[in-house]
């Protein structure tokens, strides 16, 4: 499967860092207050509220802040009010980004983003010049322990897969977006060990920056823009 580089995998080692320090929660409940503002508040009732939850209850989000998160976004507490948007554009040495925002200022957004693409070397395009190298999917990432990729392709036979891989002792599976839910419980049910379930842009190919420090600067600059307040996600495809 198309996707899997050592971008992602510095993203999902970050992402357990932040978990740790508690960094993640700003992040987890402005999602949280969005989901419920576009879906409602009824977790039943809201795919992808149920999957945001998940998350923030994995990094052991205290639940008072999960229900005043819904509450805002629901309206029965007041809080900022915030927009999700994507930006495309080009990063050092070409490579093709995606980011994902949620902010309560998309001027600010916008003026920060344009500011570090610009630092960097590279340039915000408009909207459709790079996303047509994505695909926007469904993303189960198991721990892999002493299962094959073929392993998780039976137990998950029964259920509308993609695609079955595995990277650094991770294994993913790729689905439609429509059935990232049912594919997750579908994981859950077979006992495989679920590490994160979200909805990613993935590269359809990739390309490789060969010289290191290069290669070096493209990271840096990934990184930097991943650490945005208003940044909720952010995609390359770099191998």
């Amino acid at each position: 499967m198309s996707g899997h580089s050592k971008w992602s995998t510095i993203k999902h080692k970050k992402a357990k860092e932040d978990a740790k320090r508690g960094k993640i929660f700003t992040k987890l409940i402005r999602e949280i207050t969005v989901a419920a503002k576009e879906g409602g508040g009824d977790v039943a009732g809201n795919a992808r509220l149920r999957l945001i939850i998940d998350k923030a209850k994995e990094v052991n989000m205290p639940q008072d802040n999960i229900v005043r998160a819904i509450k805002k976004g629901t309206g029965e507490l007041e809080g900022a009010s915030y927009e999700p948007a994507i930006y495309e554009g080009y990063g050092p040495q070409g490579v093709a980004i995606i980011v994902e925002t949620l902010s309560d200022n998309k001027k600010r957004t916008v003026s920060d983003l344009r500011h570090l693409f610009s630092k960097f070397g590279g340039t915000l395009a408009e909207s459709g010049a790079v996303s047509w190298m994505f695909e926007h999917k469904g993303l189960i990432k198991i721990t892999a322990d002493n299962l094959t990729e073929d392993d998780v392709l039976e137990k998950m036979l029964d259920y509308n897969i993609d695609d079955v891989s595995m990277d650094d002792g991770i294994i993913s599976i790729s689905c439609d977006v429509a059935d990232l839910d049912k594919v997750k419980k579908g994981a859950r049910s077979a006992a495989l060990k679920i590490e994160d379930a979200s909805i990613e842009w993935i590269p359809k190919n990739t390309v490789e920056v060969t010289d290191k420090e290069k290669e070096e600067s493209v990271y840096k600059f990934l990184e930097t823009i991943n650490d945005l307040d208003d940044v909720q996600n952010i995609y390359a495809n770099l191998v």
